[in-house]
């Protein structure tokens, strides 16, 4: 799953310019790291929080793919940054809350490494749809 998850990573231009990595990808469950750098800082030095944002949005769509399929999108999420980020990356932790039929409610953690010790800086949820019709119902 893993294999593929980066397949998919490398395939999206955006996340390839921010230089996002794929840790670990099982059913449920999804890690997401983005590398911090200059030029993804905004005026006081810290993380810009569409960065954050960005890697809470793709965590939380990977994790809800895990169980609905690889045909999905993001139908809302709601992000809180509860810390400034400043360090040498983020990690977005999503799991699978509900999964229904066609949608999966997901939770993800952000965290912020700086020189190893992890902080949390932001946590969101969001709702995963599934495109079309489920493989079951296709006759």
């Amino acid at each position: 799953m893993l294999t593929w998850g980066r397949q998919i990573l490398a395939s999206q231009p955006f996340s390839v310019l921010l230089g996002a990595e794929l840790l670990a990808f099982r059913e449920g469950s999804v890690e997401l790291r983005v590398p911090l750098r200059a030029d993804l800082k905004q005026q006081h030095g810290f993380v810009h929080g569409g960065v954050i944002s960005y890697a809470a949005y793709n965590a939380l769509t990977y994790a809800g793919g895990s169980v609905l399929g690889p045909s999905v999108v993001t139908s809302e999420f709601k992000i809180n940054y509860v810390r400034p980020a400043m360090g040498d990356y983020i990690v977005a932790r999503a799991t699978v809350i509900h999964t229904g039929k066609n949608q999966a409610v997901c939770r993800c953690d952000v965290y912020v490494s700086n020189s190893g010790a992890e902080s949390l800086c932001a946590t969101a949820q969001g709702t995963i749809t599934r495109l079309g019709q489920p493989p079951e119902s296709r006759a």
